[in-house]
């Protein structure tokens, strides 16, 4: 597994690492939520040498970002809901932790209760009958 809490700060290679990995876990993360290609963005951003910079999933109606920025309170994914690629404010912030990348079922379920975007991709005899 990644070591999500690794400081990116000044290491260029972990911060390489750190883009790479969480961008391939929210090509994930989309695929879960059953985003077509297309109806979302995927950009990253490195910033200056001192921070992680982040990784950000765009929708039309979720925004979804990952970063160290949260370190020290084990927070370092953001979530809230937006009106369109071109907002970049949103609704109110949600934060979890870095390690649910690691678990991209929960992390979809999470977005889905947060924002309503996408839908369950599990199958129905996978569910039990309530």
């Amino acid at each position: 597994m990644f070591d999500w809490n690794r400081s990116c700060s000044y290491d260029e290679q972990q911060k390489r690492r750190f883009h790479t990995t969480a961008r391939s876990r929210l090509k994930k993360l989309a695929a879960e939520l059953a985003l077509p290609p297309g109806d979302f963005d995927l950009r990253s951003n490195k910033a200056g040498i001192a921070i992680s910079g982040e990784i950000t999933l765009h929708h039309e109606r979720a925004y979804i970002q990952v970063g160290q920025f949260g370190l020290s309170s084990g927070h370092g994914i953001l979530i809230r809901t937006c009106n369109g690629r071109k907002d970049y404010t949103g609704g109110p912030n949600h934060f979890l932790a870095l390690a649910m990348l690691d678990d991209i079922p929960a992390l979809a379920a999470a977005v889905r209760a947060i924002t309503g975007v996408g839908r369950d991709t599990a199958h129905p005899s996978d569910r039990r009958a309530a």
